[in-house]
């Protein structure tokens, strides 16, 4: 007796859904599902335009098997260029902060380049709390929850050595336009950032020269379109800013370093 494989069919209800990558999604549920009935469910869940990343459960990111939860923020492909951004200017032992963190997969990426950091993650959204502490937890980071810096813990006033900061940069008349996968299933404090799309990182940039140790650096993904508005908010607050894109990763980020010499404006 031979039995059906049952990845074409799937190919085709994804394909027809419009989902362009099918033939590797359609893989990935097979292989998740626990029986046919479970296979059909988690199928039609995708072909409603649910994430792929929240029906399994988890997203590759950076090599790395990263928890998802069902409304947390979905880590993008892109964001590995932030990371590369990150690592490179992460030593050993720094203090590193995830800030916005969602499920906390930028933090344990650069955890798992740079040996002995110092991790501490943050959101406002408590279901990325606790979606990010499976992911933080276990590689003996700290997450905690509240508005931006409001969330950290005192003492890291002033000893931050790298700030990582995927805060939301869509434009709020713009939200329309995105996916359904995003715009239906994520949280609307995770995507809108405000009339520009930098209202967040203003309030970031505000305040970041406070906490960020003489000679530590600020990053944030931001916009093509945005980048010089990201940038010169950190320049206004006292960070030596600049931008560098990615055309394979298509991501831009800005970072600012704090000057040795001087505390920045905050």
């Amino acid at each position: 007796m031979t039995t059906t494989d049952p990845t074409e069919a799937i190919v085709l209800r994804l394909r027809a859904a419009g989902c362009v990558f099918a033939e590797d999604e359609a893989r990935l549920l097979v292989d998740a599902a626990r029986t046919p009935d479970d296979l059909d469910v988690m199928t039609q869940r995708r072909v409603d335009g649910e994430p792929l990343e929240v029906i399994l459960g988890w997203a590759e990111f950076c090599g790395l098997r990263i928890a998802v939860d069902p409304g947390v923020f979905v880590p993008r492909r892109r964001t590995a260029y932030l990371v590369e951004e990150a690592v490179a200017v992460t030593a050993e032992g720094a203090v590193v902060v995830d800030l916005c963190c969602g499920t906390g997969a930028i933090g344990a990426a650069v955890a798992s380049r740079v040996p002995g950091i110092r991790l501490y993650a943050a959101d406002i959204e408590p279901t990325a709390v606790r979606c990010a502490r499976r992911n933080v937890e276990p590689i003996s980071g700290r997450v905690y929850e509240g508005d931006l810096f409001d969330a950290l813990p005192a003492e890291l006033r002033g000893a931050v050595g790298v700030l990582i900061v995927n805060a939301p940069y869509v434009p709020t008349d713009e939200i329309a336009m995105m996916p359904p996968e995003a715009r239906d299933y994520e949280p609307l404090v995770a995507l809108d950032g405000g009339f520009d799309g930098v209202e967040v990182h203003r309030r970031v940039a505000e305040h970041a020269g406070q906490w960020l140790a003489p000679g530590g650096h600020l990053l944030i993904e931001t916009g093509e379109s945005q980048a010089a508005l990201t940038a010169a908010a950190m320049s206004a607050h006292g960070l030596v800013a600049h931008t560098s894109t990615s055309d394979e990763w298509y991501c831009t980020v800005a970072i600012g370093r704090r000057p040795n010499d001087c505390q920045p404006e905050g």
